[in-house]
Formats: structure tokens, sequence, C-alpha cells
């Protein structure tokens, strides 16, 4: 729809005195949904521009995290609509297996029942009633955010077609060899009772134990420390470096394992660092990754001592027991043997934990599947390198191919119920078949399906392709793939964001997923503090929205938003954000009182006055800062420059430059009503994409048409005139000075002055009414007195302040700060002139001490002036 088919019928300039968020936001967003403003049609001839939303949990709700994310990706999307793309937000929500079968689990305790008391497939069906009744509250929360996503569209990673792109994709790996089978030491929760992905383990300062156990005797013994002394039971070997002298004698010798009656060998290995503690390890190959590999090199057995809950199930003094319960027994009984050499206690060190749980994890050897991620990320770091993907900001960059060129295999298989199930069977003579999405499953006696199901992120990694339909060569698929932009946090990159490249160029021929990978930082409170629970700093975003409407907590989260960079945010900025939505408010309800309208063409230049060609100018200008910094993902420095043109330029300059055309009527009045209909139009529009709810009410009201989510986006029509931009600077010196003057005086904004302009001979001549008007000073009249005088910009302001300041008291107290500034000044000058200090000083002390000395001599210059207009006392 263009923008001319959407005129309406004029509709009624008044608007409310106040803006009421809760009553507009709802009825707004339902009307743009109704409408199919933010349907994308594949058929359609425009250009197409496509993000698929990073799909949150269907357990969540929305936090601030999402409400960030979600602000930006939704002013992209906002803007390339107005540019005429045919624009895609693609939302779904994620199955999150683990997390999603912990709440349906928690729901089953309630009622004295395990999942095991209804079988899986029973289960499952429990989890799918638990979906539909309690899941996906985030959707409706998206709603009141003003998320503008394709809802036809929504997707979940557990649908029947992305189930389809699962199987297929999964079958395509195995057949090309990418897919195996192996046991691997792999991250185990026993609570959860499942293998874990890196992202889901999460690492913090716990304090334990480091304790130092004597192995063998004599010239033959060898100490080891650990800080989990129940693995030694796994121990098969104890490791020392091949050059390390100390045990060179020992080296393929064997050893006596305490407790256990075993001998385990003595092996060299570089892995060993000669130089940290003893410069020997004792090697637990199935219960330590670093152990695992040390093993496969030297041809180790793998000793299992734990089940799958963390029980000790071998040497019967210790079977039975908790690993926590065997490490102070096991701890006791070498103690009591004279095995103990040094302990440490308490002993701080980082430990990994089930980030759903908070369990503390346990490398376990285990047989689990695993995709052969070599190949892959060779092809996702090159894809960077090439330049088919772009990382914003590029510093990310070496954080990603730090990453991807260093990638271990990927442990897929999670020992669940609730997720896509591992398509393969396995026949009563060792067969194995992989089934794809359109061939029958093996039959007969003896087949079984493999019980574990997929790593959430293995259904994720292919949502940008999934989401439209692949396997199948849809019409969305060939229009909106690849993604335009990738918007995600940078704590995910390397594990979203590195899989969906991996699966994206394998699945799509080497078309990589997305042309641009835009990272921002997390959100954090107003002291720079992680957000959390535990910590009482979490915020409910909703609780924001109650309280000071969307558009005040979406323009608080992109004016945080630098590339890149976590955002600290707090309450007294979502109020200010507030404050700035009723200013647009209110300053667009003055305007369309006095005259403000979009009807007819703009007046040629000669009849506009110096502020109305100022403004068009400043405009223009804006318009295209404000591109430049959406091209550069730059949300916070876009938002400040919306705020201050149009708080700054617009409400508090010239709507203010142009009251006393306004109010004196006529021809000029009609012009400058002209000019700020087009001023507010474009600004409106600008601001539309960060806070679309009082744009929109503003918008219709103030041009009568549709809505502004489909009018056009302005353009940058090249109009500037610097002379304009030079003689309201001008204006706005003489005003600010004026005004500072008045502060330092004490006067009231509000209070009249009599006072005397001096303006002939220069550009201020014909603003003299609205210099008056701005600041409020009155005609001088009889019996005036010149008690203060300002010259500024070429002109001079005459002050008569008698009756209104204790001139005595003031200059006492401009005397006392000019005397501090110039010992600022001194002090500066002193520090400056030290060559020893500027020989050893870092560049930014030496470089704060000249701003110091800067703003001494700009302070000293503004009190003398100020002294010098004073009358004598």
């Amino acid at each position: 729809m263009t923008e001319n088919a959407q005129q309406q019928p004029a509709s009624n300039p008044e608007l409310p005195t106040q803006y009421a968020p809760a009553e507009v936001e709802g009825k707004l967003y339902e009307r743009w949904v109704e409408r199919g403003y933010f349907a994308a049609d594949p058929k359609s001839e425009k250009p197409p521009y496509t993000i698929v939303i990073p799909p949150p949990n269907v357990t969540g709700s929305l936090h601030l995290g999402h409400a960030f994310e979600h602000t930006l990706i939704d002013a992209l999307t906002r803007r390339k609509r107005m540019q005429g793309y045919e624009t895609l937000w693609q939302p779904g929500m994620d199955h999150a297996g683990i997390a999603t079968q912990n709440v349906v689990e928690r729901e089953l305790a309630k009622e004295g029942k395990s999942r095991h008391d209804l079988g899986r497939e029973a289960f499952v069906e429990r989890v799918w009633q638990w979906k539909a009744e309690s899941g996906g509250q985030i959707s409706g929360q998206m709603r009141r955010l003003g998320d503008g996503v394709d809802w036809s569209r929504e997707r979940f990673t557990m649908d029947e077609g992305l189930s389809q792109a699962v199987q297929t994709i999964f079958k395509k790996l195995y057949d090309d060899e990418l897919i195996y089978r192996a046991e691997r030491i792999i991250n185990w929760c026993p609570r959860c009772l499942t293998a874990i992905s890196d992202i889901e383990v999460e690492y913090q300062d716990d304090e334990g134990e480091l304790v130092s156990i004597r192995y063998g005797e004599g010239d033959a013994s060898i100490v080891v420390a650990t800080t989990r002394a129940e693995t030694m039971l796994g121990d098969t070997a104890v490791a020392v470096h091949p050059e390390d002298e100390r045990y060179a004698h020992l080296v393929g010798t064997e050893i006596e394992l305490p407790l256990t009656g075993r001998r385990i060998p003595v092996v060299a290995d570089t892995h060993v660092d000669p130089e940290f503690g003893t410069g020997a390890v004792k090697v637990t190959p199935a219960h330590d990754p670093n152990d695992f590999e040390i093993g496969q090199r030297h041809g180790l057995p793998n000793l299992a001592i734990m089940d799958e809950h963390a029980v000790i199930t071998v040497h019967g003094p210790f079977q039975g027991l908790d690993r926590l319960e065997a490490r102070s027994a096991i701890v006791g009984a070498l103690r009591a043997e004279g095995r103990i050499v040094a302990e440490k206690r308490p002993y701080t060190h980082s430990v990994g934990h089930c980030s759903r749980c908070k369990t503390t994890i346990e490398p376990r050897l285990s047989m689990q599947w695993w995709v052969k991620v070599g190949p892959l990320a060779q092809a996702a770091g090159d894809a960077v390198r090439d330049g088919r993907v772009t990382i914003h900001p590029k510093e990310m960059e070496s954080r990603y191919f730090g990453w991807v060129d260093n990638l271990h295999d990927w442990c897929i298989s999670r020992q669940l119920w609730w997720g896509h199930r591992i398509p393969v069977w396995y026949g009563p003579n060792g067969e194995v078949v992989c089934v794809g999405p359109d061939e029958q499953p093996p039959t007969g006696e003896g087949w079984t399906q493999d019980t574990d199901v997929l790593d959430t992120w293995f259904s994720s990694g292919l949502w940008p392709f999934s989401t439209l339909g692949w396997p199948e060569q849809t019409e969305s698929l060939e229009k909106f793939y690849p993604n335009s932009v990738m918007v995600t946090g940078y704590d995910i990159l390397f594990f979203w964001v590195a899989r969906m490249m991996m699966f994206g160029l394998y699945a799509m021929d080497g078309t990589p997923p997305f042309h641009t990978i835009a990272l921002h930082g997390m959100v954090r409170d107003q002291f720079g503090k992680k957000m959390s629970k535990s910590f009482g700093n979490a915020v409910n975003p909703l609780d924001w929205m109650d309280t000071y409407g969307s558009d005040a907590v979406r323009f608080t989260l992109a004016r945080g938003a630098n590339p890149g960079v976590d955002v600290p945010i707090g309450e007294d900025w979502v109020q200010a954000s507030r404050n700035f939505a009723n200013k647009i408010w209110n300053a667009t309800r003055f305007a369309l009182m006095n005259g403000a309208t979009v009807e007819g063409e703009l007046p040629p230049t000669d009849q506009l006055s110096a502020a109305d060609r100022w403004i068009l100018s400043r405009l223009n200008a804006t318009v295209a800062e404000v591109d430049a910094y959406y091209e550069d993902y730059q949300f916070s420095k876009l938002s400040d420059a919306l705020y201050h043109f149009a708080w700054d330029e617009v409400f508090d300059w010239y709507v203010e430059l142009s009251k006393t055309t306004y109010f004196a009527g006529g021809e000029q009045a009609r012009v400058s009503g002209r000019v700020l209909g087009e001023v507010l139009d474009v600004t409106l529009r600008l601001l539309h994409p960060i806070v679309p709810f009082v744009t929109e009410t503003l918008w219709t009201t103030l041009t009568g048409k549709e809505s502004v989510v489909i009018a056009d986006w302005p353009g940058d029509s090249g109009f500037r005139d610097e002379a304009a931009e030079r003689e309201i600077e001008l204006v706005q010196r003489v005003v600010t000075e004026v005004r500072r003057f008045r502060s330092d005086q004490g006067l009231q904004p509000g209070q009249k002055v009599p006072a005397r302009l001096t303006l002939d001979g220069t550009a201020l001549a014909p603003h003299e009414a609205a210099i008056r008007q701005l600041l409020r000073l009155q005609p001088e009249g009889e019996g005036f007195s010149a008690t203060a005088t300002l010259p500024v910009a070429g002109a001079t302001v005459a002050l008569d302040l008698s009756g209104t300041i204790d001139v005595g008291a003031e200059r006492k107290r401009l005397a006392k700060d000019l005397a501090a500034a110039e010992k600022e000044k001194a002090q500066a000058q002193a520090k400056l002139g030290n060559e020893a200090f500027l020989a050893k000083a870092p560049d930014n002390v030496v470089d704060k001490i000249r701003t110091r000395l800067a703003k001494a001599e700009e302070d000293i210059a503004r009190i003398t002036a100020q002294l010098n207009s004073l009358p004598q006392a």
C-alpha cells in the first residue's frame, strides 16, 4: 500500500491533555495485527528483509534481556518496512528440552509421581498438554512490548515441519559420516540425569579442599594433589612430564594406588606441567576430559566408579556413598594410613554447575552421539573470513575465530524424554539403521529406537531455514533466505550462532544463514551488576511497562545499546524516557492547537523565516545521521540523536522561536505552521521504530492517514542552509548566555526583567521579539538603569537588575568562585609545567589535567564577565 493510498478523512486534531499508554497500546497493537501490517508475502516483488527471533524457551517469560533484544530487532524491521522492503520478523519458541522436562517433572512430583510412573509416551503427552495450557506466555508479553512479528508464521522447534527438518539433516550428516556414536567424556548432571552442553554449564567459585596424596612407597612414591579425592578409586595411572628428571626413574614402572590394592603405571605425557604443584598428576580417564585424552594416548583402561546419580559403585567400603560423602570418607581413610601429605581448606576453585538445577556437574565417560565439526567449523570460519558474513562489531571477530577454529566435536545426545528423538534403530544382531523423514523404520522382533533425544541447540541451529519450510523448497525459503541480519547476544556467539552458521552452510549449499551478525551485550543494573533473582536486582519489564508505558522501556533500552557492550539500566532512566514520551505528546498537542499542518506543499524557500530554514536544514541532517547509525547498528547514538533533535531543537528551540509568529497570525503564521507540521511528520516517522505507540497516535492525528507503521521512511532531501544554521546558532548563544547569567543571579526562569537589546548590524536583529520572549525580557521603559551589560555574539544585552538582586552579596559570591577557579588554574598549570611529572604520568591523566585547565580558564572568563556586568556596590 502506498502512502497516498493511506489518506483518510481528516481527523479531529485535538488530543487528550495527557498521554495514557495503558489506554492506547493494547488497542493499537491488535489493530496492527488485524490489518496485517506485519505479515510477509513471499510473492511480493519488494526486496526481502528477514530476521528470525532468537527463540525464547517455551517455559520462559519476558525478561529485560528479551525486551532489550526484541526492541532492537523491532526497530530494524519497522524501519525496513517503512523503507519499502518485504519485511519478515519470524517468531517462534524453543522446546527447551531440559528446562521443560524439569518443569513438568516438578508438576508430577506435586502429585507424588515421577515420569517413570507414566512411561515415556504418556509423559511426552503430558508435556504437550502443559505447553498447550501454560507454555508460551511470552507471546502475550511480546505483544505488550509491540513486537512486529508475523504471527501467522509462528513456529515451535517440536512442530511437525521442524521435526522433519531435524530428521532430514540428521540423516544427511549421518550418511556423510559427520555424525557418529562413541564413548567420550561429557558434562553429566546427576540431578537431570543427562549429558548437557557447554553452554548449560555455569562456572562459579566454590569452597572445597585441595588434598595432596602420596602414592607408592619410599623412592618409588609420588605425591599428587586433587580437589576430587573420591575419583582416585578410578585412577589408572600417574602422569609426569617426559623431561622432568625428578621422576625419570619411575616412568614405565608401577606404583601402588592406596586403598585399592591395585598397581598403576607411571606414564610420561607432555600435557603435564612440570612447574605446577608436584609436577605429577593422577589420571582418571573415565572421570576427567584431560585424563581421558592421556588415557587414549597411553592405552589406559577406563574405570568408571560412579553411576548416573554420582553414587560410588566400586570398592566395598565406599560403595553406595554419594560422591561428596565418599570424598570425606576417602580422605579420612587416607589420613588413617598416613597418605595425606598436605590439606588446604578452604580451597576456592572454579566448579561447573548445571544451569537448570545448579547441581555440580560430573565429567563422565558415556556412549553418546557426536557431530564431527571439523569441516563444518572450517566452512563457518571461512564465511566470515571471505566477507560473506560480517560480524558487528568487528572486534568480536577474533572471539568468533577463536571458537570455530578450535571447536571440539559436539555431543548432541541427551538422556531425556522431551525432545527430538534420535532417528536411529538398533537390530537384534547389532544392526544400526538411521531413518530419514520419508523412510519407514525397521520392524520386527528385537528392533528398538535409540532412547536419547537431541540437544536443543541441534534444532535451534536450523532455525533460519527450518522456519521457512526447509527441507521443502518453499516460496518463503526462496524469498527470505538467507536472513538479512542475526541480532543476538555476544554470550551465545559460540553456541547458537556458530551452530546456525555450520548447519546453514551445510544444508543450503554453501549459502550462509545471514549476511550480518549484530551482537549486543547483556542488560545489567544501573551499577553494572548482572541482574539475578539471587542478587535481588532482577526486574520484570512488565512492571515498568505498566508504570511508564512500553515506549519508555523500549527507548531506555535502545538508548543504552552500544554494539557488543553491556547495557546498564535503572528505573530512573525509564522514568526519564517516559518524560520524553510526554514531551513529544505535549509539544505535538501544542503544535496542532496552533496551526501545525501537513496539508499542501511546503512554501518556497524565499517565504521561509531563518528559523524555518534552520529547522528544515537540521531535520535533513538528522535524517542522514539516523540512517547512518542504523546501518552501523548504533542504536544508542541514533536514539540520542533523535532525543536531542526532538526535545532540544524542535520543541525547545523551534517551537519557542516560532511562538511569536503563531500568536501574531497572518501569512507567516501559516508558513511556520506548515513547516512545523512537516518537521513533526518526519520526526514522528523517525522515532516510530523505537517508540511505536505514542508516535502512531500522534502521527495519525497529525496527518489523518491510516498508520505510521506503513508510512514511508523519511528521505534526506539534501536541503541544507548553513547561513540559517549560523544565524540561529547566534540566537542560541545569546539566549543561552543570558539564561546562564540570570541563573547565576538567582533569578527565576519566569521572572521578567527590563532589558535593552542592541542588535543592529548583526544577524540577530530580526529575532529581537523571539529573544525577548525566550528570555522573559521586558521593554526598557522609563527609569531604565542598565545595571548589568552582557556583550555576546556581537550584540549587547543590557539588564536592569535593580531591586532584583543584592549586588554586594552577589559580588562576594562571584569573587569567591573566581578565586577558586584561579587556584584550580594555577594547580593545573604547575603540573603541566613539571617535566618530570609529564614524563611519568599516563596520557589519560595528563589529558584530564589539560581538561581541568581549560575548564578553569572558561570559568574565569565567565565569572569575570559577570563581575564586570554588575553595578558597583
